[in-house]
């Protein structure tokens, strides 16, 4: 839900410009200001854990935004051969950290554990001008005056970081007083980066030179362009190609909850940051995939989704009574359009207050029925859950939450603010108390209702009223009549404290608006005297993992967690989707910049709202959007209060471009979930950019218009109004068409080709070398899972030289856990070999009993590329014959190929060979040859 875009066309956000603008308030400033000669290091030695510690001293005070901080801390250490940790605090006063309960990682050694404590013998160049400190990757090379390091890496010298100052530079040296840090990097003009989210990049997924990127976690519609968004993830891929063609990746992460400004000027990036420290993390990658898996293995790894979260979801903020719902649910089913999940805005509620059900238009006996009866189809329910509690005494989740004291305070007093309710108070969820108070109320609510997971939204945290707001005597607030967004509590602003009115203002809003706009004060005080200054950006992180702590323990089931707000780490308990947008092209083709981000951030499970959210999509555009929509990895459709009805089947060329898309993504199903375990185990994005799987093609680095589902699946959606073709860039190689695989693509260099997409179709196409697993399909994951198996093996044209790969996880979906071992789990390794004129395709299984339990088999097998066959089969199932082979036939059909590039594949013929009347076990290995 949001508040601000309902002013459109004239934002609330537009309108705070027009006012800042005439009172004066100016924008920010692209000048640097020079501030101060930095810090010198004065002492380092090795570290009791066989890290650096040294001491830095400022070199010239200033009170250009506040005292330096005349002495500082810094530790560095090679947590791990690919991690480098490089932490810089204050050297006598503890200072704010992202928790380490929160984010859970090694804890620096005091500087008096090292330093003055021990013989100075061990101090080895505290008279070196420069020295280095090396690891098994990466190696960190510093310099005394002023002080600066350089992150390199060791394999080849280059280097990835470097805060070295001179003359020439546009940025300052290293600058740490109490409320403005700042650092900066020397970066190569060809280098490629991503990430620094959360906000919607016009320009597609690479940071671009000179865009504003404002890290504070802000309740702002996802129509805003370049502005600081609902998450913060302070983190960064670097993509480098050497001058001999190799590409090796790094990231950056900054480990800062604080409001802050990245500037990135094309040869260098500058951090601004209003407080904490500076905890930098390097990861030496060298691939895509290599520097997510470090990355995610240091902040968690992505949570396991349940297989029915990769079905199709329906939702509106506007389904105002039970018979709506159940309306939308048969009509999904009368259009034949496949629906896995029913969800409800603020709808359900009672007053809109958290954990009720409106008896008048939810009546519980008549929802539980209507709950029997999808769950026993295998359908969901989810409902929304924000953060603000209302301010009732009537009200026994309020109640409770007074009792147990778990409310963020303002002097002593909970905090007050608005959001749909009216009054609310905003649980601490840094409170260990608000975490067992909250796990009671979800408790409570899931005995009133089954629900099948959870929506937290608003958690930004956002607030309809700024500044310390007291509820109105003599008048009703809200008054239930006009937007409710609007403040009606009587409030006054807090600018009198360097908390709620810092020295340097961040870029917030896109405006340098007041932090503490439209969200708790920043002067408010968590558990133990916390700041929400500091701990702002942290809020729905929080919330994800005390959410994610209830619904497991309640019945011991894999949960799903839907989260508007996100942090470093957020994707080991959440999902994410991409806020409030636009019923716009523009926004679609956003869309797929923000989906990929968010793998790059650890959180797979992402999606925008199908068709917009808001207002009215044309019925071209939501043709074109389920097309897209339904190859991300969460898919959703969404809608506001005041937007026109537009679930799938409100138009007849809609409702057949969503068959024909998500009948495709339901066949994939096996191979979606394959990459949820994927993502769990190594971090691998579902979605990803082009240049994951294709890294040393530098023309691909900047490609945002089609993206990879897993390693080998290229989505190219049509993104533009009245097209029926869509120009596609296709990688070196041979290419399938996913819905006609009789259709190839084959090129030897990058090759641009348009394609026919009349409105109902969507180009997909999967690469050569791979083997997937597909089954029939369905109108619901809980019946499509049952359906028999088809393995699509995909050979590269024109060569004998094949090897072609591919994996299957299968597990029971309601464990907490997704791994291998505990008796309810199979994986399948699948691999196909060609030599000698015969090809061979064969199965390694392990942890064989769940898949044989289940009954899955394998009934048909669909090669794509091979030369054709003399019907020489042979088929082993665990070393034995099949039994009845002669029930096995075998088709083909020779491949069409559409504007080949390569004159060698039209020499010669190429086949689509289908192998069905099969009904080989999952759970037991076979082999299958023939002559080719």
């Amino acid at each position: 839900m949001f508040f601000s875009s309902f002013l459109s066309p004239y934002s609330l956000t537009s309108l705070l410009i027009l006012i800042l603008c005439i009172v004066g308030v100016d924008f920010v400033s692209t000048t640097q200001i020079k501030i101060g000669q930095g810090y010198k290091l004065i002492s380092i030695e090795k570290s009791q854990d066989g890290g650096l510690i040294g001491h830095l001293q400022v070199k010239e005070k200033n009170n250009i935004y506040g005292l330096d901080i005349p002495n500082l801390k810094l530790y560095v250490k090679h947590e791990t051969d690919n991690r480098l940790r490089v932490h810089i605090t204050d050297a006598k006063e503890q200072r704010w950290e992202v928790p380490y309960n929160l984010l859970q990682r090694e804890t620096p050694p005091s500087l008096k554990q090292n330093i003055g404590g021990k013989s100075r013998k061990n101090i080895f160049s505290s008279l070196a001008v420069e020295s280095e400190y090396s690891g098994n990757e990466l190696i960190f090379n510093y310099k005394n005056d002023p002080f600066s390091f350089s992150v390199k890496r060791k394999s080849n010298g280059e280097i990835l970081f470097n805060s070295s100052f001179d003359d020439s530079n546009s940025y300052n040296n290293l600058v740490f007083k109490d409320q403005y840090l700042e650092i900066s990097t020397k970066l190569p003009k060809n280098a490629s980066l991503y990430g620094l989210g959360e906000n919607t990049q016009p320009h597609g997924i690479k940071i671009y030179p000179n865009d504003p990127y404002t890290l504070y976690t802000t309740d702002q519609p996802a129509i805003n362009l370049n502005m600081d968004l609902y998450g913060s993830h302070p983190m960064y891929m670097d993509l480098r190609n050497n001058v001999n063609g190799e590409a090796k990746a790094h990231v950056v992460l900054l480990l800062n909850s604080n409001g802050m400004d990245v500037f990135y000027n094309g040869d260098s990036l500058t951090y601004k940051v209003i407080g904490g420290v500076l905890d930098f993390y390097f990861f030496s990658g060298p691939t895509p995939l290599d520097v997510v898996d470090q990355y995610t293995s240091f902040i968690g790894r992505p949570a396991p989704m349940p297989y029915w979260s990769f079905g199709f979801h329906q939702c509106r903020w506007g389904y105002h009574n039970l018979s709506v719902i159940e309306d939308v649910v048969e009509n999904y089913n009368k259009a034949k359009i496949p629906l896995d999940v029913i969800w409800n805005d603020d709808d359900h509620m009672d007053g809109k207050k958290d954990f009720t059900l409106n008896p008048v238009n939810y009546p519980r006996p008549n929802l539980l029925a209507f709950l029997d009866k999808i769950h026993g189809r295998g359908m969901k329910y989810i409902v929304i859950v924000d953060p603000g509690i209302g301010v009732n005494n009537t009200y026994g989740v309020y109640q409770r939450g007074i009792a147990n004291d778990v409310f963020i305070k303002y002097e002593g007093k909970p905090y007050l603010a608005q959001v749909w309710p009216g009054a609310v108070n905003f649980p601490d969820f840094l409170n260990p108390k608000t975490v067992e108070w909250w796990g009671d109320e979800i408790r409570r609510f899931r005995e009133l209702v089954p629900i099948d997971g959870l929506w937290i939204d608003m958690n930004e945290v956002s607030n309809f009223c700024s500044g310390l707001c007291t509820i109105p005597q003599g008048r009703i607030c809200p008054t239930g009549t006009g937007p409710g967004w609007i403040c009606c509590l009587d409030c006054k602003n807090i600018t009198n404290t360097r908390w709620d009115d810092p020295p340097y203002k961040i870029n917030a809003s896109g405006i340098q608006a007041p932090i503490g706009y439209k969200t708790i004060a920043t002067s408010a005080v968590h558990y133990n005297g916390v700041k929400e200054y500091d701990a702002h950006s942290l809020y729905g992180f929080s919330q994800s993992i005390a959410t994610h702590k209830a619904l497991q323990g309640l019945e011991g089931k894999r949960p799903f967690i839907l989260s508007r707000s996100t942090f470093v780490g957020s994707g080991h308990y959440a999902a994410h989707w991409t806020g409030d947008n636009k019923g716009t092209w523009d926004d679609l083709r956003y869309s797929i910049s923000t989906v990929l981000n968010f793998g790059l951030f650890g959180v797979p499970m992402v999606g925008a709202d199908i068709c917009g959210f808001y207002p009215a999509p044309t019925e071209e555009l939501c043709n074109r959007w389920i097309e897209v929509g339904a190859f991300y990895p969460f898919s959703r459709d969404h809608a506001n209060y005041y937007s026109p009805r537009q679930e799938l089947y409100q138009w007849e060329s809609v409702a057949e471009s969503a068959r024909n898309a998500l009948g495709m993504r339901y066949k994939l199903l096996p191979y979606f979930y394959t990459l949820n375990y994927e993502a769990h185990t190594t971090g691998a994005p579902i979605a990803r950019p082009l240049f994951f799987s294709f890294p040393t093609l530098t023309e691909l680095h900047d490609v945002s218009t089609q993206f990879l589902v897993g390693t080998s699946v290229m989505v190219s959606p049509v993104l533009d109004q009245g097209k029926t073709e869509v120009k596609v860039l296709f990688p070196p190689g041979t290419w399938y068409n996913l819905f006609d695989m009789t259709q190839a693509i084959v090129t030897k260099d990058l090759h641009y080709l348009t394609l026919d997409a009349p409105l109902s179709v969507v180009n997909v196409h999967v690469y050569e070398n791979t083997i997937i697993p597909m089954q029939r399909g369905g109108m619901i994951s809980k019946e499509a899972r049952t359906t028999p198996f088809t393995l699509v093996v995909t050979l590269p044209s024109g060569t004998n030289d094949i090897e072609a790969k591919g994996n299957l996880f299968l597990d029971d979906d309601e464990l907490p856990e997704m791994k291998l071992g505990n008796g309810q789990s199979t994986y399948i390794d699948f691999h196909a070999t060609a030599s000698n004129g015969t090809m061979k395709l064969w199965s390694e299984v392990q942890e064989s009993k769940f898949a044989l339990d289940k009954g899955w088999f394998i009934e048909k097998v669909i090669v794509l590329g091979t030369n054709g066959t003399d019907g020489a089969f042979e088929i082993n199932v665990d070393g034995q014959p099949i039994e009845d082979g002669s029930r096995v036939k075998y088709s083909t059909t020779e491949h069409k190929y559409i504007d080949s590039m390569d004159d060698e594949v039209d020499k010669r013929k190429s086949m689509m060979m289908e192998i069905h009347g099969l009904q080989l076990p999952l759970g037991k290995n076979f082999v299958m040859s023939w002559k080719m």
